[in-house]
């Protein structure tokens, strides 16, 4: 929200206070202006607006970059890093395309199917000049990393979940050289992957806005952030969507002509689009679509990649101000403050909630994509002795036939510190099997809550042995 304000105050500070220059003149040098152009009455409570919420956001960044998380200074160890490290040791190589540069190496170097292609035309993204209807930007993913690509772009955008730091976010320069090299941003990603938008920390955004047929996004009609509690109505302006989902409706594939968006849209010729072929020119891409199931998951897993994040960032943070606390006021090492326990166990919960679904929107029609994503997602598994799996899809009353995140399989999810780890896994424990919180968790049936526990039971080796033993919970 803060940084939304902040940009459009921008935008409309210099589209109403700075002097028009016509077409035929060199622009105008502010600084040698005699009289300036003074701004009308009503921007200036939007300019304080602008300045306090860029305060806020400035602190949240600031509050990362101290100990114990020193963002910018701690060496990340994620997918990405470790890639690189195998090409400076000549035990990796990424081949150049002429079309697409490095992209279907790096995707295949990382493990990241082109089958999770999703495409965005909004410029609301670093290369925003690259973006357009015309040529969207495409998005890969995968449990761990996140791969942008621009059509005609001068670098690829990568995002890896990060035990140490987070999120770590780079680019690569689509140029073909013997040894690409993966340049860390620690500073232009973070004013929009580092906001009021993310818990303040470093983590991933998707919006819904809408957008004028040259990709910009007309902020007056208001921009929604994403997750999986979103209704299908207000997800995926400024995204194209292939699938079909009957009569639910959404604002994919959906251009604004004009200033302001009318009160009474009319997308019926966005729905259940099959072929883009119309829209855009495939050929400089690796794929046709922009899959409605990826979508789907791509919304959940950033919510739940944030959530990890908040719950390790919070639990480090908080152990860190009660040592020094502790120090100051000569209390023993091992002395715990009240207000540390309840930081801790609120992000716990938190990430539990958006690892069971809570209040995930519901569907009112079935949901098919027009990728094989689906299937090769599903694919993965793991499985249990019965052979279910917490990647298999239901897409007719939710996303997944099991409501209980994947994600509880990867890295970041292990690497949590073990004192807000043991309060998650205690947490599902007694939602799964003792009907604590009844009411946030109705969604969840008896035989929901049964197959979650027996799946992760048999798939996760890593659960505490209360799990396996089915003793309840210390």
């Amino acid at each position: 929200m803060c940084s939304e304000i902040t940009r459009q105050a921008a935008q409309m500070l210099g589209a109403v206070c700075l002097p028009h220059v016509p077409a035929n003149r060199p622009p105008v040098n502010i600084v040698d202006r005699k009289t300036p152009m003074p701004c009308p009455p009503y921007i200036y409570p939007l300019m304080i607006l602008a300045v306090l919420c860029l305060a806020a956001d400035q602190a949240a960044a600031d509050e990362i970059e101290r100990p114990p998380i020193e963002y910018s200074q701690t060496a990340p160890d994620n997918l990405v890093s470790r890639l690189q490290a195998k090409l400076e040791r000549d035990e990796a190589k990424l081949e150049f395309a002429e079309r697409t540069g490095y992209l279907a190496a790096l995707l295949a170097a990382l493990d990241v199917p082109v089958d999770s292609q999703m495409l965005v035309f909004s410029k609301t993204s670093l290369q925003r000049d690259r973006i357009s209807p015309r040529t969207p930007r495409a998005l890969y993913f995968n449990d761990d990393v996140y791969v942008g690509y621009c059509h005609s772009g001068d670098v690829l955008e990568i995002s890896a979940a990060d035990s140490k730091v987070g999120t770590a976010f780079y680019t690569l320069d689509q140029r073909a050289v013997d040894k690409p090299q993966f340049t860390r941003q620690t500073d232009s990603c973070l004013i929009c992957h580092s906001s009021s938008r993310t818990e303040g920390i470093p983590g991933h955004v998707v919006r819904s806005l809408f957008t004028s047929p040259s990709g910009e996004p007309i902020y007056s009609g208001g921009s929604r952030t994403v997750d999986h509690t979103t209704p299908l109505a207000d997800r995926w302006g400024g995204w194209y969507v292939t699938g079909t989902h009957g009569a639910q409706t959404h604002q994919g594939n959906l251009l604004i002509r004009g200033k302001e968006v009318p009160t009474q849209l009319d997308n019926s010729q966005g729905h259940n689009v099959t072929d883009l072929s119309e829209r855009f020119h495939a050929e400089g891409y690796l794929a046709p679509h922009s899959d409605l199931i990826a979508l789907m998951v791509l919304e959940h897993q950033t919510l739940v990649h944030n959530r990890i994040t908040k719950a390790n960032f919070t639990t480090r943070q908080a152990l860190h101000y009660q040592e020094s606390m502790n120090r100051a006021l000569g209390e023993p090492e091992d002395h715990q403050f009240e207000s540390t326990l309840r930081r801790i166990t609120s992000a716990g919960d938190r990430l539990v909630e958006a690892m069971l679904f809570v209040d995930e929107a519901e569907l009112t029609a079935p949901l098919e994509g027009t990728s094989q994503f689906a299937k090769t997602f599903s694919s993965r598994g793991p499985r249990d002795s019965q052979g279910r799996s917490l990647r298999d899809f239901d897409l007719r009353r939710r996303i997944f036939a099991y409501p209980c995140s994947y994600l509880i399989y990867s890295e970041a999810f292990d690497d949590l510190p073990e004192e807000v780890a043991e309060h998650v896994w205690r947490r599902l424990w007694n939602v799964l099997t003792q009907e604590a919180d009844a009411e946030k968790f109705a969604h969840l049936s008896a035989e929901d809550k049964r197959a979650i526990v027996e799946i992760i039971r048999e798939t996760k080796p890593q659960a505490p042995e209360y799990w396996r033993a089915g003793d309840a919970a210390p």
